[in-house]
């Protein structure tokens, strides 16, 4: 048995409660004698989504012996509101007990510092694992299997059924919709997404046509009750009349043929992209990763590929995908393609020279233009939202998921967790607000010198006249609500702790097996230190007179199974992206831990 440090597990608290428990709420030692997982996540981060993806085989495996508990930790105002949190649970199906916790009261007590983080909790409640970031599943059903070992002999685990309460189904025409596309008729073409299936609806925007899918989670190809999708979003008309589909956590884009209503594969694998996949190939031979929209911009069809804060494009006629845009890393830079940082870009719009980018992440509005070059209209990073009218420059929205051009040259902006549909105007440089008091809005159509949104979170499409002046609100400015790590002056030691899982060992068969990127906002906030390396460890130097500022550190270890004997072993790869800010102050820390995977020995 691997011998394994013991933390006694901090309780649960939030201020918002349970979810998903039958308005039961719970404490650890109600727990005691299972196996329980916490899900540090907060429901705008594509990395949590994913992770919910991964957990759910071995949630389904283990259902007699492990609790896997969300804890919703907000980064955006609007995610600290409960009943945003109560969708955002049934818009991802998540099948386990959530506790609601706006105030970050239980992510302070675990020490978390990024979205997603997995706290492993023996059946006796002490922690026994932390693990950051997405590609842990396999480790942590390692550890599961060990624990269940453990405990059964020394007879503290408790087998049975789980906390977990099935809140009631509720009767929509749509549930949660994602993306919305005017058909050549009048009507309308949404994507279902909770329900797995795109929606055709008549010019009212109510009345059902018939559905494309069977409304089950799944990857399948075939006629409107043969085909299977898993969360779709993004829509576009590609030039042989035929519609794109953004199938999200399917990692894949589809194409509905309208006129026979059946559905095929265009790009990807089923299989989510991670570091070191190709960046280019045959479209179906190539991994993706939540692609989330697509637009016809250019000769090609472009993809919002949020799951790796990139832009990449499918040609049809060389049935082919590449990158087109981003770097993998998750920020606010502009510049050349191929230098540029997206953070879950969510929405595309084309219109002329310009490919219109809802940056969700960095609640900012971005575009391409016909060189590739990326520039930003409005926004200023990940910590700073709001709303905000004005000056571009001053301008905030709060993680906006769509884009859409309208007639005399500017954008509408579905600003969705400010409940509001805001515009964007090139040429006078001003962001003002078309509508407020819609819910969630995650995309919006031009129909007729009006525009038709796709209110998600009221499971609906919302008719909106243009008016001629924009609304006004009052000013709201927000920071992100975690506090800053309080630094010392000087050198700063960064330590990304990873521990290979229990039977692996790092990759070292092709070189370094480990890959570790650190910059900063302000960049002047690092004298020394930015920049790539291969060593998880590193010290950093902070620049005099910079008080305060945001590191940006990515890290990246791939292990493998240690048997000689095996000659192609089974090899994972665990990755993260960390946003932490930081305060430089008279009392604070040299040190930096950053859990990858593993205990921090000296934390």
């Amino acid at each position: 048995m691997t011998a394994r440090a013991r933390v006694r597990a901090p309780e649960l608290i939030g201020k918002g409660g349970w979810l998903n428990t039958g308005d039961r709420q719970y404490t650890l030692a109600d727990l005691r004698g299972r196996i329980v997982i916490l899900d540090f996540w907060t429901f705008c981060c594509v990395n949590c989504l994913h992770v919910l993806d991964e957990l759910r085989e071995l949630e389904e495996k283990h259902r007699d012996t492990v609790v896997i508990i969300g804890v919703h930790s907000p980064k955006f105002v609007h995610e600290a509101e409960h009943q945003a949190v109560v969708d955002a649970v049934e818009r991802y199906e998540v099948h386990h007990p959530v506790l609601d916790d706006p105030e970050l009261a239980t992510w302070k007590q675990y020490a978390v510092r990024a979205w997603p983080t997995l706290v492993v909790v023996d059946p006796e409640g002490y922690v026994v694992a932390q693990h950051a970031g997405e590609g842990h599943a396999h480790a942590i059903e390692k550890l599961v299997e060990e624990l269940e070992s453990e405990h059964a002999a020394k007879g503290t685990l408790r087998r049975g059924d789980g906390p977990y309460v099935a809140p009631e189904p509720v009767a929509t025409h749509l549930r949660f919709p994602g993306k919305a596309l005017a058909l050549p008729d009048g009507g309308f073409l949404v994507s279902d997404t909770t329900r797995h299936r795109l929606v055709e609806l008549d010019a009212d925007g109510e009345t059902v046509r018939g559905h494309f899918g069977t409304g089950e989670r799944g990857f399948a190809d075939g006629r409107p009750d043969e085909a299977r999708f898993s969360e779709p979003q993004g829509l576009a008309v590609l030039p042989d009349g035929r519609i794109a589909v953004a199938d999200t956590v399917n990692h894949a884009i589809r194409a509905l043929d309208l006129a026979t209503g059946v559905t095929s594969t265009l790009a990807g694998t089923g299989r989510q992209w991670w570091q070191g996949s190709a960046t280019e190939g045959p479209a179906t031979e190539v991994d993706l990763s939540s692609p989330w929209d697509i637009a016809w911009f250019g000769g090609r069809l472009w993809i919002a590929m949020a799951g790796v804060h990139q832009l990449w494009t499918y040609d049809p006629e060389a049935g082919a995908v590449r990158v087109a845009a981003g770097t993998t890393n998750e920020g606010l830079v502009d510049g050349p393609g191929s230098e540029a940082w997206f953070a879950q870009p969510s929405g595309l719009a084309a219109a002329g020279d310009r490919l219109w980018v809802a940056d969700s992440e960095t609640s900012a509005l971005r575009w391409v233009d016909e060189e590739g070059a990326v520039h930003t209209a409005v926004g200023t990073g990940l910590f700073d939202f709001g709303h905000r009218d004005g000056p571009a420059g001053q301008a905030l929205l709060q993680h906006p998921l769509g884009v859409t051009a309208l007639p005399d040259g500017s954008v509408a902006v579905s600003d969705t967790y400010n409940h509001a549909l805001r515009r964007y105007d090139p040429e006078s440089g001003e962001v003002t607000t078309l509508a407020t008091d819609l819910r969630e809005p995650s995309d919006a159509v031009l129909v007729d010198g009006d525009l038709v949104v796709v209110e998600s979170a009221r499971h609906r499409l919302t008719r909106l006249r243009l008016p001629d002046e924009a609304v006004r609100v009052a000013d709201r400015a927000h920071r992100t609500q975690r506090a800053a790590t309080e630094v010392a002056a000087g050198t700063l030691r960064l330590d990304v702790v990873f521990q290979a899982p229990a039977g692996q060992k790092l990759d070292t068969r092709y070189g370094p097996s480990t890959r570790l990127l650190v910059s900063s906002t302000p960049p002047e906030l690092l004298a020394e230190g930015a920049g790539p390396g291969t060593d998880l460890n590193r010290d950093l130097v902070l620049a005099d007179g910079v008080t305060e500022g945001v590191l940006h550190v990515s890290a990246m270890a791939a292990s493998c199974d240690d048997d000689p004997a095996n000659e192609y072993p089974a090899c994972h790869v665990h990755q993260q992206d960390w946003g932490v800010p930081v305060s430089v102050t008279a009392t604070g820390t040299a040190r930096l831990p950053l859990v990858l995977a593993g205990m921090d020995e000296q934390g």
